[in-house]
């Protein structure tokens, strides 16, 4: 499947460094660059702000999805290409992954990991195939590769599936190993019964 829009999953606040900031406007540049449609959260601040205006300043696509409900906490952006909104976080994460045929996270709080880890278990129960990658700024990610190892280590995932993402502290690296296809191996049965004797 060819990549040509991307979905970035990010904080709507601008994390405690300037880097965090800085990885995003130049993830952004570098979609825009290769001439992606970025899909994202939709909001003018923090790290989604960024990512956005860089991609806008690079003369990029940008599509917002946006809950109706949080307009007054979460600023829409307004120079998008397109701003699209939704009634509830379900769907503004079921449209961001129908909008988009890669997913990329950025540093970010819980949120941010929530809709990281629904794409990943879509793709592990096979609804999709769309390559996923983490920016790990300043190392940010770290910590959760660490999880995900320990995860299969003790049973709970596949081992083939202990690291489902293409990790890359460099935004053009990154959105270049997405555009090489999917990043978790297909398991023709995620699920087994316990054998009996």
């Amino acid at each position: 499947m060819e990549v040509r829009s991307l979905c970035v999953f990010c904080g709507s606040r601008p994390g405690t460094r300037p880097e965090y900031l800085d990885a995003a406007r130049s993830l952004g540049t570098e979609l825009a660059r290769r001439g992606l449609t970025l899909v994202y959260g939709g909001a003018s601040v923090g790290m989604m702000g960024a990512v956005a205006d860089g991609a806008l300043a690079a003369g990029g696509k940008v599509v917002g999805v946006l809950p109706g409900f949080m307009g007054p906490k979460e600023l829409a952006h307004p120079g998008l290409t397109e701003l699209l909104w939704v009634d509830s976080m379900h769907e503004r994460k079921a449209l961001m992954a129908e909008r988009s045929d890669a997913v990329i996270a950025l540093p970010g709080g819980y949120g941010t990991l929530d809709e990281l880890f629904e794409i990943v278990t879509w793709a592990q129960l096979g609804l999709h195939r769309k390559p996923m990658g983490l920016l790990d700024t300043r190392g940010f990610y770290q910590p959760l590769l660490a999880m995900a190892r320990h995860l299969a280590e003790e049973g709970f995932v596949p081992a083939e599936q202990a690291a489902p993402f293409a990790v890359s502290e460099s935004p053009a690296e990154l959105v270049e190993r997405l555009l090489a296809g999917p990043t978790l191996p297909p398991v023709e049965k995620w699920l087994r019964r316990p054998s009996q004797t």
